[in-house]
């Protein structure tokens, strides 16, 4: 066989001639024109592939463009279908031709290599619903079929797809620069449906709470806020933490107070802010409060419950007797309407009753007669005296004795009756643009907190009633109310419903009678595992922060539905000041990164 043999060269006119079959048949692959615009396609199912959702495999320079969260829409077009998915999972990066623990990366990196094969993307989606040619979203029946192209959407039709328009920004969606998370504040969807704000200390509930309120405040509702630590008494000045006034110049605005606060707190307690420009103390009407609720709170042993029911209606007869209430005929039909489940009796003073019980502990005792705190009634001791006797009350010293420590521990803290401060002037809290701080941090008493909370709610309930009747005959809506709960789990934990079935059923009908006046509450608690589930149930907006306990999160993930498993996976390890919200005017929770506050926290900065 020769050795210099030569190979002659291929004629051009081969090359011509296959050249010409190409053109022949359609000339260069190109991409259908389906596909222009498309980051990525999705991929074949494969064993471990659920339902509900598709992976999405994506060219290395489209893994920037489908952050997470993002919206898609995917293009089935066998069947011509369009679908809308959201990112939950990645966009991870993959080698080609290679798993990512291949030993030849794995060699290369542990000797300080740099071998970087040609990579892609693969994303996993979860399928929104199917967009028909109307624009309506169904639930979607089908899958799309492989190979499908993906489409980003967006800002604008990411907004409209998942209704994050509003007047009330609460944040960025985590993955975006500019995708404003909103709610709207005149829906009736949605603040009057009641808000959870829960997470652990240092999560940024506080941050949350504090720019809902100045947002609403400019929006003209009415706010009050019980404030248990003292921490929001200052909102009317601008923040003076650098880290927000930095975190407010990113977002483009500047530190500035709440306007039209007011701090109330209790009469003889101080205020975490002396210097607030408005400033008022107020004390409890022991008339207000219902007796089921009272002996409820002061947690009323059952013998102790029946004696304080007792020297309750007692005191009702000698009020009538002395001619305190009912004074006329009018009262007296007032009187046969009354529901003491709901409030107490016209008149009645914390003094007036503790001198019934102290009087038939007295009698029961064979003691004289003890010094009375109420003239009406020292005036009339014979007769009281009398009309206890032929009452028959129940005997035991012991029990009268403790009650009496009870009521005369509660009279001690001059809460309640007093002559030089007002009740509540709800009216006046229920303005347009009113924000109203009442603030607790200096009673040391869960007790008290707990009566005032009660009065609180039942008053506004009450005001916001009547504000909703008149604003009806004029053909218009009531202003809208919001209610701040700090620390709920001090007012309604498990243990504390249990005790208190009076209460918490007062706290549910004011939920459920709130929704159609405009009247809304937020829950807000760093211990959100000591609420109970009739409180969660009464709960449709959410904005949970950070809560590391995974039994809290299985048991929120039982309570709350709609929230997807990859953002409760992620709920451990949100940073200070992200949130997972979740508002019934959303068509899907967002993972947000919340405002910062333009208005100043105390003990928090």
């Amino acid at each position: 066989m020769p050795t210099n043999s030569t190979i002659d060269p291929t004629p051009p006119e081969v090359f011509d001639e296959i050249a010409g079959d190409g053109v022949r048949a359609g000339g260069a692959w190109r991409r259908p024109p389906e596909y222009d615009g498309s980051v990525g396609v999705t991929m074949f199912d494969s064993g471990s592939s659920q339902d509900g959702t598709v992976t999405v495999l994506l060219p290395k320079d489209s893994i920037e463009t489908l952050p997470s969260q993002a919206l898609v829409r995917i293009l089935s077009l066998p069947d011509k279908r369009e679908y809308l998915a959201a990112v939950v999972a990645g966009p991870f990066a993959e080698p080609d031709g290679l798993s990512a623990d291949a030993t030849p990366i794995i060699a290369s990196t542990v000797r300080g290599g740099l071998l970087m094969p040609p990579f892609h993307g693969r994303a996993q989606l979860a399928l929104i619903g199917e967009r028909l040619a109307t624009g309506t979203v169904v639930p979607p029946r089908r899958r799309p079929k492989p190979n499908s192209p993906v489409f980003v959407l967006d800002k604008a039709e990411t907004t409209a797809v998942l209704r994050l328009g509003g007047d009330v920004c609460l944040g960025l969606a985590d993955g975006f620069d500019d995708l404003e998370v909103c709610v709207p504040s005149g829906s009736k969807a949605v603040f009057p449906r009641h808000l959870g704000i829960l997470g652990t200390t240092g999560g940024g509930k506080s941050t949350t709470v504090s720019g809902l309120i100045a947002q609403m405040q400019k929006r003209d509702r009415a706010v009050v806020l019980i404030d248990t630590e003292g921490e929001y008494c200052a909102i009317h000045e601008p923040t003076d933490n650098p880290v927000m006034q930095e975190a407010l110049a990113r977002r483009g605005r500047k530190p500035e107070g709440v306007a039209n606060t007011h701090v109330l707190h209790l009469i003889g307690r101080d205020t975490a802010n002396p210097n607030h420009p408005s400033t008022a103390a107020f004390s409890l009407r022991f008339s207000d409060l219902s007796p089921y609720a009272v002996q409820e709170i002061l947690e009323l042993t059952e013998a102790q419950e029946q004696r304080f029911m007792k020297s309750f209606d007692l005191c009702k007869r000698a009020l009538e007797q002395c001619k305190i209430w009912p004074r006329n005929d009018a009262e007296k039909t007032q009187m046969l309407e009354l529901d003491e489940m709901e409030q107490g009796y016209p008149m009645m003073t914390l003094n007036h009753l503790y001198d019934v019980v102290q009087m038939i502990a007295a009698m029961e005792n064979d003691e004289p007669e003890a010094s009375f705190w109420t003239a009406d009634f020292k005036a009339k001791q014979p007769q009281l005296k009398k009309m206890i006797t032929d009452s028959k009350p129940p005997g035991s010293v012991p029990s009268w004795r403790a009650l009496q420590g009870k009521l005369g521990k509660l009279r001690r803290l001059a809460v309640f009756d007093s002559a030089t401060a007002p009740s509540l002037d709800f009216k006046a809290m229920l303005q347009p643009g009113r924000v109203t701080i009442i603030d607790l941090s200096d009673t040391d008493s869960p007790q008290v907190n707990n009566l005032v909370i009660a009065d609180l709610l039942r008053g506004i309930q009450r005001q916001q009633e009547d504000n909703y009747r008149a604003a009806a005959k004029e053909g218009k809506s009531p202003t809208a109310t919001m209610v701040f709960i700090e620390e709920a789990h001090e007012f309604l934990s498990a243990h504390r419903i249990k005790q208190m079935p009076v209460l918490f059923q007062q706290v549910a009908r004011i939920a459920r009678r709130g929704r159609k006046r405009w009247l809304g509450l937020a829950f807000s608690t760093q211990l959100p595992q000591h609420l109970p589930d009739e409180v969660l149930g009464l709960i449709n907006n959410w904005i949970l922060h950070k809560i590391s306990d995974a039994n809290v999160i299985s048991r929120l993930q039982r309570s709350i539905g709609g929230i997807e498993a990859s953002l409760w996976r992620h709920m451990p390890s949100l940073a200070a000041g992200q949130a997972i919200c979740s508002f019934t005017s959303h068509a899907r929770p967002v993972q947000t990164a919340i405002d910062p506050t333009p208005c100043r926290l105390l003990m928090t900065q």
